[in-house]
C-alpha cells in the first residue's frame, strides 16, 4: 500500500535542500534509519491489550488467562468486543509505524519502523518489557509493505485456524512464511532482513506454544458465542 504514495521522504528532502553528499549524506541516512527504529519501537510499546484492560476494565490482562497481552487472551478472558478492539488498535499501530518509516526514509525506513514496532509490542518499554507476541502488528506491517504478502498470510492463517483451531500454529506458520513472501514480492535484502528478524522474534515469543503443540497440550480457540470468563488458560497465543 505504501507504494501507492508519492515517492517523498524526509531524509532525501533534507539532503537535497542542504545539498549534502558523501559522508554528510550517509550521516543523514543513518540518522533517518535510527529515527525510524526509535519511533517504531516507542509506538509499538503502546500495548493495546494492556491499555484497554487497564482503562476500560480496571485490570491487567497479564494477570489473567494465559497472561499474554494479546488478542487471543483478550478474547478468552474478556470476550469478543475487547478482543476486536485490541486487534484493531494493534494493527493500526503497525500501519502507522510503517507509514512513519516511509515518510522518513521511503521503502528503506518502512520495514525498519515496522520491525521495531513489532519488537516494541513484544517488549514494551512502558510495561516492564512484558507485552504480546506481535502477530497482528506484523500482519498490518505486511499489508503496508505489500498487500499480496498480507493476503497470502491471511489465507494461510484462516485455513490453519479453521482446520485446527490452534491460533498459535497458524501464527507460527505465517511468521515462517513472512520473509519468503517478502523476498518473492519485494526483492531487496534490507526488507527481507527485517522480515527474518520479525520471524525469529515471533517464533521465540511462541516457544511455549510450540512446546505444548508438540506435547498435544495446546489450547484450541473456541468459535462459540459462549461468554468468556477469567479462568486461567494453558494457552498463550497472540
Amino acid at each position: 500500500m505504501l507504494r501507492l504514495l508519492p515517492e517523498w521522504c524526509l531524509a532525501k528532502e533534507i539532503a537535497t535542500t542542504l545539498e549534502l553528499s558523501g559522508d554528510q549524506g550517509m550521516i543523514v541516512s543513518a540518522v533517518g534509519i535510527l529515527l525510524c527504529a526509535i519511533l517504531g519501537y516507542l509506538l509499538g510499546s503502546l500495548n493495546s491489550a494492556i491499555i484497554i484492560s487497564h482503562a476500560l476494565l480496571r485490570r491487567d490482562i497479564r494477570a489473567h488467562g494465559s497472561k499474554n497481552a494479546g488478542t487471543t487472551n483478550m478474547l478468552r478472558t474478556y470476550g469478543t468486543k475487547y478482543a476486536v478492539l485490541t486487534l484493531v488498535l494493534d494493527m493500526l499501530k503497525g500501519a502507522l509505524a510503517a507509514l512513519i518509516g516511509y515518510l522518513i526514509f521511503h521503502m528503506g525506513g518502512a520495514p525498519v519502523a515496522g520491525f521495531f514496532c513489532v519488537f516494541g509490542h513484544m517488549f514494551p518499554i512502558y510495561y516492564q518489557f512484558k507485552g504480546g507476541k506481535g502477530v497482528a502488528t506484523t500482519a498490518m506491517v505486511a499489508l503496508m509493505l505489500d498487500p499480496w504478502v498480507f493476503l497470502v498470510m491471511l489465507g494461510v492463517f484462516v485455513v490453519i485456524t479453521a482446520g485446527t483451531r490452534f491460533v498459535s500454529l497458524a501464527s507460527v506458520m505465517c511468521a515462517l512464511l513472512y520473509p519468503l513472501l517478502l523476498h518473492a514480492f519485494i526483492p531487496g535484502g534490507w526488507t527481507v532482513l527485517m522480515g527474518l528478524l520479525t520471524t525469529a522474534f515471533v517464533v521465540f515469543m511462541h516457544r511455549e506454544n510450540i512446546k505444548r503443540l508438540l506435547a498435544g497440550k495446546e489450547s484450541k480457540i473456541s468459535f462459540s458465542k459462549k461468554k468468556k470468563t477469567e479462568t486461567p488458560s494453558s494457552g498463550g497465543e497472540e
